[in-house]
């Protein structure tokens, strides 16, 4: 394998881009990343392309029930959450957030072209402003609503 190749490149760069901004989630997945690549272990890529959405996923939402899981936010505090309007504009708009992810995995789907624009913007989201890698999923969903594709 061509160490200097395109792919290293854009890879490289991108952790140079997580080491500058001094974001490790970045950074350790683009080492991961790079870390496959280079060894043996570049075969399971077809797995982690295809299971790697939803493994994170899974992983994300134990991180975001952990609190009610562990009785740091009660069962009380769950319920009152119907009862202020924060809260009901709070669920709402993970509603929102919820749709249009699912309209964002659709569009990734059928027009894969447009993947590595929402990567790349993703990337750079977290890296240069201390976002979080959710963004393609909700940006394919507002993109999808931007062009009419569902």
């Amino acid at each position: 394998m061509n160490f200097l190749d395109p792919t290293m490149l854009i890879l490289l760069g991108l952790a140079a881009l997580g080491i500058i901004s001094n974001n490790s989630t970045v950074t350790v997945a683009i080492l991961v990343l790079l870390i496959i690549r280079l060894t043996p272990m570049n075969q399971y890529f077809p797995w982690v392309e295809k299971q790697g959405l939803t493994i994170g996923i899974i992983i994300l939402t134990i991180g975001v029930m952990a609190p009610i899981a562990s009785g740091t936010i009660s069962a009380g505090s769950v319920f009152q959450s119907f009862l202020s309007w924060k809260s009901l504009l709070a669920i709402a708009i993970g509603v929102l957030v919820s749709w249009l992810g699912g309209r964002g995995v659709s569009l990734m789907s059928s027009q894969p072209s447009i993947v590595a624009g929402l990567l790349v913007g993703t990337v750079m989201g977290v890296a240069l402003f201390r976002g979080v890698p959710v963004g393609p999923l909700i940006a394919a969903g507002l993109l999808s609503m931007i062009i009419g594709k569902s």
